[in-house]
């Protein structure tokens, strides 16, 4: 997987802000990486490393909250949002094969996103559309009954 661009300047400045209009508030590192989760949508390495900087932390402490908690993305999100399930029904259908042709194909893998930020790749456990397994979501649109080969087809739709 590529290397999704480093920080904008837009994007240092909205973390300094962030820090800034918290600076007077010890011990708020996790809302400080709220804030800035919900201002750029993700909290990227390089930006983790400006926080630790200027709050005077250790990189190991910003990056321990930020890979805890399923709140905070490491990787910009994508236009469009892609959901494989690999919950057991659809799992034994064959979902293995539909997110492996997703990731080759895409060369993406699950959590991250495209270089070209067309696509986010995420992997469920369950999404509860079992009788019609395997299945895959694009921007929360079902698409049940998948292939290898359908991966293309449903995808393509999205640019």
């Amino acid at each position: 997987m590529e290397k999704v661009s480093a920080l904008t300047k837009d994007e240092i400045a909205t973390i300094d802000n962030i820090i800034k209009s918290n600076r007077e508030n010890p011990g708020q590192l996790v809302k400080v990486l709220q804030e800035i989760q919900s201002q750029l949508r993700y909290v990227p390495l390089e930006g983790q490393k400006l926080i630790a900087d200027r709050l005077n932390v250790p990189i190991s402490k910003v990056y321990g909250i930020v890979s805890f908690y399923n709140f905070f993305r490491l990787f910009p999100p994508g236009k469009h949002s892609v959901t494989a399930c690999m919950g057991t029904a659809c799992y034994v259908r064959g979902a293995k094969d539909i997110l492996g042709e997703i990731r080759k194909k895409y060369k993406v893998e699950p959590g991250q996103t495209t270089v070209d930020r067309r696509f986010s790749l995420e992997v469920i456990r369950c999404l509860g559309c079992c009788a019609i397994g395997p299945v895959i979501t694009v921007d929360g649109k079902v698409y049940g009954r998948m292939k290898p080969a359908k991966v293309k087809e449903v995808l393509e739709k999205y640019n």
